[in-house]
This record gives C-alpha cells, structure tokens and sequence, in this order.
C-alpha cells in the first residue's frame, strides 16, 4: 500500500508540474504582415491587436518581407504603428516582392528556428490563407483558421457551418500555434502614433541560409488586376454598398458604383454578380469572398444565401433592398425594404446628389 501511495503521489505531483509549465509558459508572437504603398495594411495591424490576448507578457515581433524602397517606407511604419510591437523583422530581397505561398512560408520557417516563437499570426485574408497552410505543413503543425475570439493562449474561437455556429477550440499541439484571425473581430481602437524614441527597433532577417527547395518555383507571379479607384478598401470601410444578380448586368451594377460614390463608401458583390461578370472577384463579399463588418452595409437585390450572410452578418446596421418579400436577406437585417432596386436606387441618387 506504501508503495502504491508513494507511485500515486508521485503522479500528482508531476501532473501538477506539467500544468504548472504549461500556465507559465512564455509567450512570443511573430506577426506574418502584409504591405502595399509603403504602409503595413490595416489587417495586419489587427493581428498584432490580437495576439495581445494571448498573454499580458506576449513579446510581440512584426515580420515584413519584400524589395525595393517600399519596403524601408514599410519597415519605419511598423515601428511607430502599435505600442505592442516589440521589434519588426525585415526580410529583403527579390524572391518575396510578390506573396508567393512557397518562398514566404519557407522565410516563416527559417525565422521560426531562429526565434523559437511561441505563436504565429496572419489576418485571414488571401495573404495570410496563402501563406500560413503552407508553414503549417512545413512546421507539422495544424492552423487554426478564421478566429474571432482569444480566450488565452491555447483557446481559440471560430465560425463553422458559413457562420451558423461557433466552435470553441483548444490547441494542445507542439509550438508553434499558427492562426489566421478575422480583422473585423478585432478592430483597431484610436491608437496615438508612438514617437522616433519610442517606436520598435527594426532588424534584419539574415538571408545567408536560406535555401531554395524544390517546391519554391513551382508557382510564379504573372500579374496583378485591380480597379484604380478612390473607393474605400472593401475590407475596411465604414459603408459597404452590395449589389447582386438581380442588377441583371455590368452596366447596370455601375449605379450601385455610383451610389457608393455618393456615400463615401466600398462596393461589395454577391459571388453570383461576379460569376456572372459583372464585376471583378475582388470585390466578393462571402464566406469564399470578403469578410466585411462596416457600421452600414446597404443590399441591394441580395437574396441572403448563407455564404453570402457569412461574409457580413457583422455589420453594425444592415439595410435590404429586394422586390421579394421572403428573401433570406430580410432575416438579418436592421431595416428592409420591399421594392424594384430599379426604381429605388435612382431615386436615391437624386436625393443624394447634392451631398458631398
């Protein structure tokens, strides 16, 4: 009976240990960031705002890669955007001027070996989708994709049935913890741009080791469309105006163009607007889209199928616009209105044309 006490005790004790470790464990975040223009995007800014809820004492590091002079310009706006950036990581070169999934995956896992972090973080846009797979599988560990909420450094919410639930998940794998987040769930508060002796230290990713493998090349850059506009980006907006199928064609969508002009606001689609061609992919918004959750989001001939409602069920006011009283769309919004969006939208244009 001793014995069996003794091995009893013993167990205890090496359980309590272990879970001792495990409270007390350091955490470190590397945040995989995305820029364009000299600017760290907004979404990236939210993951840093994130990985603050994983731990008070969470060392915060921000990894930029890239060429050219943009990438200086990119480099001195990390240091000074967040008070929690403890240090920006600067990978300079040729291979990462475009965000090709197998080079910036392999630089995550080389500064991963030299870091030993504890988390890695991207925003859960096409970037940080392309990349953070692919790191994972490098690192034989599994993402945990698409969170809205941190609970700790191991306790993680996300959306599953196109949003129709949420799952709470705990992650008990090796290090490191490789998440996307949603930005929207994660806004940026008003946050004072930090002062030349305040901002991070930048350093430099030593490039010397990095090795190409055999995957890196298998994919190339060929080019990149986008809409020269002075729209608000779709993913950060504050008004979102959304056309669908029922606007019939190209020519027609550009009054939904026209109304978004009017309000200061980004365009959005359904993806059966822009499988029909009306306009391009990236301005989708849906669970295979965008994530949008602006303080109005205006509907107009929208049906509501339950990917679309997955891409902007969290805007603060919705309004729909739809001849059919029984569209889904009604179900979410704040306010709905039954009619011909032929007739409604020009009406509004007039009422609207003497704003600014």
């Amino acid at each position: 009976m001793a014995a069996i006490r003794a091995i009893i005790g013993a167990f205890r004790s090496r359980s309590f240990a272990n879970r001792t470790n495990l409270c007390s464990r350091t955490v470190s975040t590397l945040v995989v960031a995305e820029h364009e223009g000299g600017s760290v995007k907004a979404s990236s800014l939210s993951a840093v705002e994130a990985a603050k809820f994983l731990g008070e004492d969470n060392s915060i590091s921000l990894l930029i890669a890239g060429s050219g002079p943009s990438l200086g310009k990119a480099a001195a706006h990390a240091a000074s955007s967040h008070p929690s950036i403890s240090q920006v990581l600067v990978a300079d070169s040729d291979k990462f001027a475009y965000p090709l999934a197998e080079p910036w995956a392999k630089l995550v896992h080389d500064v991963l070996q030299k870091g030993k972090y504890s988390h890695i973080i991207a925003g859960s846009s096409s970037f940080g989708k392309n990349i953070l797979p692919r790191a994972a599988a490098l690192l034989d560990v599994s993402p945990i994709t698409d969170v809205i909420e941190i609970s700790g450094s191991n306790l993680f919410v996300r959306p599953i049935y196109a949003g129709n639930a949420l799952s709470t998940v705990r992650y008990t794998g090796s290090d490191p913890c490789l998440l996307t987040i949603r930005s929207t769930s994660f806004p940026l508060m008003s946050i004072p741009a930090c002062s030349e002796s305040n901002a991070a230290p930048i350093d430099k990713v030593d490039l010397s080791t990095f090795s190409e493998d055999n995957a890196i090349g298998k994919s190339k850059y060929i080019n990149l469309s986008s809409q020269d506009t002075e729209r608000p980006d779709l993913g950060n907006a504050r008004i979102v105006v959304t056309g669908g199928r029922a606007l019939k064609s190209a020519e027609n969508f550009k009054m939904i163009e026209k109304l978004a002009e009017k309000l200061g606001a980004a365009v959005g689609a359904t993806r059966a607007a822009v499988d029909a061609g009306f306009v391009p992919n990236e301005l989708q918004v849906g669970q295979t889209g965008k994530i949008v959750a602006p303080e109005l989001y205006l509907a107009f001939g929208v049906s509501g199928a339950i990917q679309h409602l997955a891409g902007m069920r969290d805007s603060k006011v919705i309004v729909a616009v739809n001849k059919d009283a029984d569209a889904p769309i009604f179900q979410v919004a704040d306010y709905g209105l039954v009619g011909d969006l032929f007739e409604i939208i020009p009406e509004l244009l007039e009422k609207l044309s003497d704003r600014k």
